[in-house]
């Protein structure tokens, strides 16, 4: 883990970005972190959870999720490198 982060250490190429919004970026504690590529989105939300408890995990339950700005449909499919996940909990209004 980098000290100054809590995320895992490796070199970009091998890694996702995960960035919060809102609410779950309250529950998380931070705007973004890093994560290893290659696994699934249920793999790294559940290595999330692991992390940050079960605050994010409530959100974790009802928010959406972009994958490279494109909404993920299919949370079994191995993220490739360089992949950029949107954290997006429910917003009031509309």
């Amino acid at each position: 883990m980098r000290p100054d982060t809590g995320t895992p250490q490796g070199p970009p190429e091998t890694q996702v970005t995960i960035r919060y919004f809102a609410g779950a970026r309250a529950a998380a504690g931070r705007a973004e972190e890093s994560a290893a590529a290659g696994r699934t989105l249920d793999e790294v939300l559940d290595d999330l959870v692991g992390r940050h408890g079960d605050r994010l995990a409530r959100v974790l339950q009802a928010a959406s999720f972009l994958v490279d700005g494109v909404t993920c449909h299919d949370r079994r499919t191995p993220l490739p490198a360089g992949a950029t996940i949107d954290v997006l909990p429910p917003f009031a209004g509309g």
